[in-house]
């Protein structure tokens, strides 16, 4: 299937490893300009070198996704680079690590506000495109119980709902707006890695509540993150897509 990305403009935040790393490849892979940030400086070097190989155009800067006035900023400086913006991919996220009220308001300031501040910066310029498209990565920890009440699951719940009612405000403009939310997604030095090394009990028994007997790749969540940003997906606004390899057993209608 051809998505229809070649030539498109992509912003993608936490791009440099995991999942965001991931959906960059992707895009460039399909023909997308890249602009993205992460907060390792020589990381963001390496990935522009990587992207720009495929022939594509790369900006990455080292950015604090959770300084308003400084990320506000970089995207506007992308956006102006790009000459445009048709695709906005909010991945980055402070993790389920911090505990305490240390953990509301980094979750707060990076998961959820940084959603909303590249929206409210980029909508104007998506509104230009001939087929905005919004993707927030959240996650399963959003949408049923998992290990214990936690401010990154019920923070992203937020975000979720904010999406939906978005998509519905900026449906007139032509500007989609999705999200996905990932289960136990394991790469080599990502969080399920190092729990198969620290507590390998604990990881067994969450891999073993996947039905398919896995755990997800950041190449599987890519490829639907990417399909959703696409204008293969022109009819799909205000969905949430599960990607955890059977984890939840919830029954969605």
């Amino acid at each position: 299937m051809d998505l229809g990305l070649r030539g498109r403009r992509a912003i993608v935040t936490g791009a440099t490893r995991g999942i965001g790393r991931a959906i960059s490849d992707l895009l460039a892979a399909e023909g997308a300009d890249i602009a993205f940030c992460a907060r390792n400086n020589a990381a963001v070097k390496e990935r522009v070198k990587e992207l720009t190989s495929e022939g594509v155009r790369a900006f990455g800067a080292a950015v604090d996704v959770g300084d308003g006035p400084a990320y506000r900023a970089w995207l506007e400086a992308v956006a102006r680079d790009l000459g445009g913006v048709d695709i906005f991919i909010a991945n980055a996220s402070a993790g389920a690590g911090t505990e305490g009220e240390a953990a509301w308001e980094a979750n707060f300031r990076v998961d959820l506000m940084h959603s909303v501040r590249g929206c409210e910066a980029l909508l104007p310029h998506l509104a230009r495109s001939d087929g905005g498209a919004v993707v927030f990565v959240t996650t399963i920890a959003a949408i049923e119980t998992f290990f214990s009440p936690t401010a990154y699951g019920a923070l992203k719940a937020a975000l979720i709902t904010y999406g939906k009612q978005l998509g519905q405000a900026v449906a007139g403009h032509g500007i989609r707006i999705n999200m996905v939310s990932p289960g136990p997604v394991l790469f080599p030095g990502g969080d399920w890695d190092r729990v198969r090394r620290e507590r390998p009990e604990v990881f067994a028994e969450v891999e073993g509540q996947c039905a398919l007997g896995r755990m997800a790749t950041p190449e599987e969540v890519a490829r639907a993150v990417v399909f959703l940003a696409s204008p293969a997906a022109g009819a799909i606004t205000g969905s949430n897509l599960v990607i955890d390899a059977g984890f939840t057993k919830r029954v969605q209608f």
